[in-house]
C-alpha cells in the first residue's frame, strides 16, 4: 500500500506552522478543492479534498499532532491511539486499549467555512449535524511522578481526576426533571439561521450560528437545579493506572475514556497521563541499561574479589572481578536492565568500579604498606614532604 503524503506537504505549511497557519491553509485549500466548485472534475477534487481534511484533522489537533510528528501517519500501529504493547519509543504512548484511530467524522469548523463560501447544502447540513449530534468529551492531561524503582518494577497507581462528568440528575439533558428540552424557535432547530445581503454581485446567502440556542437547536426553559442547565458536574474521581515496567521518562499511558464526557451521547474523552521519573542517587538509565558506580578497597582491587551487587530490584548479584583492576574499569551483568515495554527485550546492568585509597591508616597497617613496597622496589614514603623526601 502506498505511503500517504507528508500532511505538512499537503497543507503547504512547515512544520513550525501555528494554528492560525494551518487553518488559514486548510481554508484556502478547502474552498479549491470542495467537489461543489469542481463540477468538471469531482472525482479528483473529492480526493485532493479528503486529503487536506484529513492533513488539517490530524495537524489541529494538539495531540495527534504530536503522534504525528514522533511516528508519521502509519504508524504506532494505526496512529493516534496505538495499541496495547506497541513500539515505544522516548515520548512514546501506552494504552490499555486496543482500539486504533478513531477516523476523520469531525472536521472540526468544516461547516463554518463552507456555509458562508455555498450559502447552504454542504455547509448548513453538516455544521448543524456537528453541533447537534453526538460529540466526543474532550481529552485530558496530566503528568505522574514516579521512582526509578517503580519505573524498572512497573506500579499501580491511584489518582485524583478532576473532569466533566454527566449530570446523573438531568441526564446531561440539561433540563429540569420533569420537563423536557424543546426545540428553539429562532432557528426552528437547524442551530443557524440564515443572512441574505445584496451585493454588486446579486444576493448573497450567509449563515451564522444561532445565538438564541448556541448552534445546538435546543433551548432548555428549566435548567436542572443541580447543574445549571450544563449537562455536566464537576467531580474528582479516584482511579488505578498500572504504569508499565521499562516505562521511560516522558513518556505518555493513555487511559481511554476516562476524559471528559460526551456532548448529547458522543463518548468520553481519554486522559493523557505523561510519566516523569525522579532522579536516583546511585543508578542512571542508558536506554535500557542500568548504569552506576561500585566502589571497591585497593586490596580486591589487587587481589580480585568477589563482589555483591545490588540490583535495581533489591536483589544482590554476585560477580567476580580479577586482580589487577584498576579505578574506571567496566563490567556487565546481562539481561539485568530494563524490560522493553511490548517487547521481550532486556537491557543490561553496568557497572564502573572505582577503587578506594584509604585515607587513614594504623601504624600497622601503614608498616605492613611500607613492607609492601619495599617487596616491589618502591620508596617508601617519608614524613617529610618535598619533591625529593
Amino acid at each position: 500500500m502506498a505511503s500517504k503524503r507528508d500532511y505538512y506537504e499537503v497543507l503547504g505549511v512547515s512544520k513550525t506552522a501555528t494554528d492560525d497557519e494551518l487553518k488559514k491553509a486548510y481554508r484556502k485549500l478547502a474552498k479549491k478543492y470542495h467537489p461543489d466548485a469542481n463540477p468538471d472534475n469531482k472525482q479528483e477534487a473529492e480526493a485532493k479534498f479528503k486529503e487536506v481534511n484529513e492533513a488539517y484533522e490530524t495537524l489541529s489537533d494538539p495531540q495527534k499532532r504530536r503522534m504525528y510528528d514522533q511516528f508519521g501517519p502509519d504508524g504506532p500501529q494505526g496512529f493516534g491511539g496505538g495499541t496495547g504493547g506497541g513500539p515505544f519509543g522516548q515520548g512514546g504512548y501506552y494504552s490499555y486499549t486496543t482500539s486504533g484511530f478513531d477516523g476523520f467524522s469531525d472536521f472540526g469548523d468544516l461547516g463554518d467555512i463552507f456555509s458562508s463560501f455555498f450559502g447552504g447544502g454542504f455547509g448548513s447540513k453538516n455544521t448543524s449535524r456537528r453541533q447537534s449530534g453526538p460529540r466526543k468529551g474532550a481529552d485530558l492531561n496530566m503528568n505522574i511522578d514516579i521512582t526509578f524503582e517503580q519505573a524498572f518494577l512497573g506500579v499501580e497507581k491511584e489518582i485524583t481526576v478532576v473532569r466533566n462528568e454527566e449530570c446523573s440528575t438531568c441526564h446531561g439533558s440539561g433540563a429540569k426533571p420533569g420537563t423536557s428540552v424543546t426545540k428553539c424557535g429562532i432557528c426552528n432547530g437547524t442551530g443557524q439561521v440564515t443572512q441574505v445581503q445584496n451585493t454588486i454581485l446579486g444576493q448573497m446567502q450567509t449563515r451564522r450560528t444561532c445565538t438564541a440556542c448556541h448552534g445546538t437547536g435546543e433551548v432548555i426553559k428549566e435548567p436542572c437545579e443541580v447543574c445549571g442547565g450544563r449537562g455536566k458536574v464537576r467531580k474528582q474521581p479516584k482511579i488505578k493506572i498500572k504504569i508499565p515496567a521499562g516505562i521511560d521518562n516522558g513518556q505518555t499511558v493513555i487511559l481511554r475514556g476516562e476524559g471528559e464526557s460526551g456532548e448529547k451521547g458522543g463518548q468520553k474523552g481519554d486522559l493523557y497521563i505523561t510519566v516523569k521519573i525522579k532522579r536516583h542517587s546511585i543508578y542512571t538509565r542508558t536506554g535500557n541499561n542500568v548504569v552506576c558506580d561500585i566502589p571497591i578497597t585497593i586490596t580486591q582491587a589487587t587481589l580480585g574479589a568477589e563482589l555483591d551487587i545490588p540490583m535495581v530490584d533489591g536483589t544482590i548479584e554476585k560477580y567476580k572481578i580479577p586482580d589487577g583492576t584498576q579505578t574506571g574499569s567496566k563490567f556487565t551483568i546481562r539481561n539485568k536492565g530494563f524490560k522493553s515495554v511490548g517487547s521481550s527485550t532486556q537491557g543490561d546492568f553496568i557497572f564502573n568500579v572505582v577503587v578506594q585509597t584509604p585515607k587513614r591508616l594504623t601504624k600497622e597497617q601503614r608498616d605492613l604498606m611500607i613492607q609492601l613496597a619495599k617487596t616491589m622496589n618502591e620508596q617508601p614514603p617519608v614524613k617529610k614532604r618535598g619533591f625529593f623526601g
